[in-house]
């Protein structure tokens, strides 16, 4: 009975304020850094950024940022996805060109309707990434080789499919080219997500908590809860306030967004994302828990897939074209580095949907800063490699700090 009335004691202290700053304390202790390195990381890259050029954090320059963001961001969703089962997709800029171009032949080529063209070029990353499955799975072949001969492949039949022009232009006038250059949302539309982002966190982690709290376990407190959902409201507030003193928040970076909500929502609450983190845990372990792991695999390799056909797809109506370098330079590189700058592990079992974000909007910050410096894109490559090398550095300080953490 005393152990019991302790018990409640240390729950209900853990439900308050202190409990969750404690647990935030413990959690950095064991080696759980979350995403507090980057986003101290990308403080100090916007406050040197801004020290050095006064224009990167103007309101127009940061709605640019967010549009440049989107594209590659949404690759870099499907890499977050196949890393946290301890695989890697190397041909996901492959995949986005070929993705483009099949979009540009069917839509300005063939005449089809621009929702036809779009669904055949998503489908057609599906299937792709439904193949390195088979072959994983069925073969095992390592992702790294099937990848790698993706990547030279659907290069190859890029530029097969683009033909002899080489360059196919989108109509300005098409809806999909409107929605990546010129359609953003309605200033009180923005305010309106802002409230309803603020008031869902609020709800999901409101529902969460109960969950925990009848199971016997710690969890966040009413008052801890919307706390962060005010905080959450004020940042968002000032963000759309911000960007509308321009041209506001673009609909193609609010579909960016979209997306990683909605694949947090997967990886957190349902049983297919705790199979995803115990897959690349321990497989082994996995496995004999009754987990399908082949079919685990055979869903992070498709949706990486698809979401690189997106990218493709978003990249051309952002540039109004699919080109031979669609997908090519440094796209496959920025991807696979957005995910691992945003916290996803190398090594599997680690990371989240919010870490696409974060990452994709460290290197774009750096490419748009170091632009508006005038310097040569020989130096951000220079700077983005340092970061990444940064980021996984610290993964795996991280990762050996949880290691003798949970030993001891």
């Amino acid at each position: 009975m005393v152990t019991t009335d302790r018990q409640d004691e240390r729950l209900q202290s853990r439900e308050g304020l202190r409990g969750a700053i404690t647990d935030v304390v413990e959690r950095a202790r064991g080696g759980d850094l979350g995403v507090i390195p980057v986003v101290v990381g990308l403080i100090v890259i916007w406050t040197v950024l801004q020290i050095l050029n006064p224009v990167f954090l103007s309101s127009a320059n940061l709605v640019n940022l967010t549009l440049e963001s989107a594209a590659v961001g949404v690759i870099a969703l499907g890499i977050v996805c196949v890393l946290l089962v301890g695989e890697i997709d190397l041909s996901v800029g492959s995949v986005s060109g070929l993705s483009a171009a099949v979009l540009a032949v069917l839509f300005v080529g063939q005449g089809l309707p621009v929702w036809l063209a779009i669904a055949a070029s998503v489908i057609m990353g599906a299937v792709i990434g439904w193949v390195y499955a088979q072959l994983y799975n069925r073969f095992g072949v390592p992702s790294f080789v099937i990848t790698l001969a993706g990547l030279l492949a659907f290069l190859g039949l890029q530029l097969y499919v683009l033909g002899t022009k080489g360059s196919i232009n989108l109509p300005f006038d098409s809806g999909l080219v409107a929605f990546a250059q010129l359609d953003f949302v309605p200033a009180w539309l923005s305010y309106t997500f802002a409230v309803l982002a603020a008031g869902g966190l609020f709800v999901s982690g409101y529902l969460h908590a109960r969950e925990r709290q009848r199971a016997g376990l710690s969890a966040r407190g009413v008052p801890v809860l919307a706390l962060r959902s005010a905080a959450l409201l004020v940042v968002l507030l000032f963000v759309v306030w911000y960007l509308g003193q321009t041209r506001g928040v673009g609909w193609m970076f609010v579909f960016f967004v979209a997306l990683v909500l909605i694949m947090h929502y997967f990886l957190s609450r349902t049983k297919w994302g705790r199979s995803v983190y115990a897959v690349g845990g321990n497989v082994e372990a996995a496995r004999r828990a009754g987990i399908n792991v082949r079919a685990v695999y055979t869903s992070v390799f498709v949706l990486c897939s698809t979401f690189a056909a997106v990218g493709g797809i978003l990249a051309a109506a952002r540039l109004a074209a699919a080109n031979q370098s669609s997908g090519t330079g440094d796209v496959n590189l920025n991807a696979i580095a957005a995910a691992v700058i945003g916290g996803t592990s190398l090594f599997g079992g680690r990371g989240t949907a919010f870490g696409a974000l974060l990452g994709i909007i460290v290197i774009q910050s750096i490419s748009s800063g170091l632009t508006l410096l005038n310097l040569d894109s020989s130096i951000r490559f220079v700077v983005t490699g340092v970061v990444l090398l940064l980021a996984v550095v610290v993964d795996s300080v991280a990762r050996k700090s949880r290691t003798s953490h949970g030993r001891a």
